[in-house]
This record gives C-alpha cells, structure tokens and sequence, in this order.
C-alpha cells in the first residue's frame, strides 16, 4: 500500500477513477476507486489517497482517503460534501445521542403533520372567534342620553384566517 496525491478523477463507463502522483513529478498512475456499496463520493484534487495494488498486474486501486477533519465520535456517522478547495459545504451528521444534524444545530426540523393539525387548530378558534366578534352588537341609544335606540354591528368586522403552512413542508425529508 502506497500514500499517494489526487491529481484528478473521471468516470468512464460508470467507474470511477483517480488520477495519482505517486512517486515522482513523471510517475502519474490511474487506477479504479473503490468505495463502499451505496457511496458515491468524488475527491477533490490534493486529497492525500491510500493506493495498493491487486494481484491483477498493472490493476490498482484506490482504497480511501485520509481525512483531516474527522469529527465523528465513538458511534456516529458523519458525511460531507466540499467544493473543489476542499472547503466544507454542508454535512450530514449522525450522532451518538440519537439525534442528527442536517446544515448545523442552530434550528429544528419540525414533524409537518403535527404542526399542521395545531396550525388548524389555532386557525379555527380564531375564526370562531372572529365570527363571534362579528356578530356582537353595540346599543345605539342615540344622541340623548338615556333615550332608548336601535342596536348596530361591530362597524369593522374581523376577517377569517386563510393562512396555510404547506409551502413549509419538505416532501423530499421524511421523519418519524
């Protein structure tokens, strides 16, 4: 097994492979990229790659890379993505306690459905409230006081709600 550096990597009918330095200015190899079942990952060029070769002659391969930002601890699963600099975009980040992070831990992702039912909730005793309020009359006991007069409606009536929820749900994330 050999410490080696990504030059570059490209796809060729539907495999992966890593361009190298290994040895030298002039000893540039490619060879295929093996990876777990399910992972599709593209190193950035510098990345510091794990090379060996097979019992195949001339048939090598890339086995891993060595990561210098390793943060998950005993038990978690992290995954990342970089841009070509090998500057951190987003990560998916699996922890110990049971929770998981999306982006960062500085909000919440919410359960959409349960949200909805005390979004609607609220929405209808506000509606039943405004109907009440719309329905309400105030004396008119004219311009004498003590004189008796007609009853007239709340002269600003309230609007029923419409408000909605949905643009907030995320189809593509589903939760508990």
């Amino acid at each position: 097994m050999n410490i080696t550096k990504v030059i570059s990597t490209s796809i060729k009918e539907g495999v992966r492979f890593i361009k190298l330095l290994r040895f030298g200015k002039s000893d540039v190899q490619e060879c295929r990229e093996i990876a777990p079942f399910g992972i599709d990952s593209n190193s950035p060029k510098d990345m510091i790659a794990i090379y060996s070769p097979t019992q195949e002659k001339g048939k090598s391969i890339v086995i891993g890379y060595i990561n210098k930002n390793q943060l998950a601890d005993i038990g978690e699963l992290r995954m990342y993505s970089t841009d070509s600099n090998q500057v951190e975009k987003f990560f998916l980040h699996l922890k110990n306690d049971g929770t998981a992070e999306f982006g960062g831990n500085s909000d919440f992702m919410v359960r959409y459905n349960a949200l909805e039912t005390g979004f609607n909730l609220l929405k209808t005793e506000l509606n039943a409230a405004v109907t009440i309020f719309n329905s309400h009359v105030h004396p008119y006991t004219g311009l004498v006081v003590g004189t008796s007069g007609n009853t007239a409606p709340t002269v600003t009536p309230g609007i029923p709600a419409v408000a909605t929820i949905t643009a907030a749900k995320i189809t593509e994330i589903k939760t508990l």
